[in-house]
């Protein structure tokens, strides 16, 4: 998804509903799509929930094409009868909400507090379930999978393709429970700059990273070595644009895109992340950045960790080899930018009372052998049965009357 995983700064709209004959306009029709209508106030709760995803563009179009392509679709599953059961919508939702990390009520408190009512959600990820369902039941029998074209997909994964890398700016700012507030708003303000130079110097004001003194400025790295949730949020940015604030324990991240290039020979996206965090006492202090630092000088691999825990407690060092998306969000966005090897001292837990030593121990990226084929069958199915639901909407909108702005 494009718009998550974060509600970020809201664009202000001026259209308003009162009582009296401002709220009558309000639910006036202003655009018919054959035999339903779209009202003013759909239109305005459209593009304010798209303006709290974040979505890129021009918000008045992307909500009224929207709205109509809705309309379309449920008139076309209406013919069927086809209907999402209370309780089925009600699991959708919350794992709608679980995309930004937040629960359903968190969710829906961040949305009401920028004007989203909570049936606009449900009427959205209603629409997108039963479509779903209905191009699945429709086209599926129609959608056939070869070997040979699944052994061709496999043969062709990481080969003559590309990989996309982007240049980042990075913010952390620390958010212990009684500073959440002020660190949310901090963020939140900061998510609203377009300048380089300013986020930079918000960088060096407010960020508890390393790379604070130098504006917050990483490297090049490919986009495949960040969570999958900050994928699409980074490639719906435009240069200068800064994601909505991400929650992360005991702090909010902010990331600002400088710039993003292709380049040839990629690897492919990482099935697994070995990494190893090691516990030290004193969290952010002197005391335990000193530790950190010498620790990091005493090692040279991963392995080498073992030989400093023995006769600690076995809570002390924890190593794992997840899949990206088991990796939790925090942790995650440290691995990103680095490389074997490399380490990382930046999260604390027990509420600040250790120090996460992070170490990266390397990543696994899957050769041609190693795919799943089934993985890849499914995946080629989804692909096709998405061509099929487009171009019946297409053919839904040639054949429709429709009129309004």
């Amino acid at each position: 998804m494009r718009k998550f995983p974060l509600i970020g700064a809201l664009i202000a709209f001026g259209l308003t509903f009162g009582s009296g004959a401002t709220a009558q306009s309000a639910l006036e029709p202003v655009i018919r799509v054959n035999d339903s209508v779209i009202t003013a106030f759909e239109l305005d709760q459209r593009q304010r929930m798209l303006a709290a995803f974040r979505t890129p563009g021009d918000l008045a179009k992307v909500a009224r094409e929207g709205l109509i392509d809705d309309r379309l679709k449920k008139q076309e599953m209406r013919r069927t009868g086809l209907q999402l059961q209370d309780e089925s919508l009600d699991a959708a939702m919350v794992d709608f909400a679980g995309r930004a990390n937040l629960s359903l009520e968190q969710f829906l408190e961040l949305l009401a507090t920028n004007g989203v009512e909570k049936e606009t959600l449900r009427d959205f990820v209603e629409v997108g379930i039963t479509w779903r369902d209905f191009v699945r039941g429709r086209f599926n029998s129609r959608v056939s999978v070869s070997d040979a074209e699944v052994d061709r997909a496999i043969s062709q994964t990481g080969a003559g393709g590309s990989e996309i890398e982007v240049l980042l700016n990075e913010i952390i700012i620390p958010a212990p429970p009684p500073e959440a507030a002020q660190a949310m708003a901090t963020a939140e303000r900061i998510s609203k700059l377009t300048s380089t130079s300013a986020f930079e110097a918000e960088a060096r004001r407010v960020s508890a990273l390393p790379s604070a003194p130098n504006g917050g400025r990483l490297g090049w790295l490919p986009l495949s070595n960040y969570p999958v949730q900050l994928r699409d949020i980074v490639l719906a940015l435009a240069p200068g644009e800064v994601t909505a604030p991400l929650s992360i324990p005991n702090g909010v991240a902010l990331f600002q895109l400088r710039s993003i290039r292709e380049v040839s020979a990629p690897k492919t996206a990482p099935t697994a992340i070995d990494y190893a965090t090691f516990s030290l006492a004193g969290g952010l202090s002197e005391t335990g950045l000193r530790a950190a630092r010498t620790l990091a000088d005493s090692i040279d691999t991963c392995d080498d960790l073992y030989g400093i825990a023995r006769g600690r407690p076995a809570t002390v060092l924890d190593r794992q080899s997840l899949a990206p998306s088991d990796i939790p969000q925090d942790i995650a966005l440290e691995l990103a930018r680095l490389d074997a090897n490399e380490v990382s001292y930046n999260l604390t837990s027990a509420d600040g009372q250790t120090l996460m030593f992070i170490m990266l121990c390397g990543r696994t990226n899957a050769a041609a052998g190693e795919v799943d084929p089934a993985t890849v069958r499914n995946q080629l199915r989804s692909q096709r049965l998405a061509g099929y639901a487009e171009a019946l909407l297409e053919d839904l909108r040639a054949t429709a009357l429709i009129t309004g702005r």
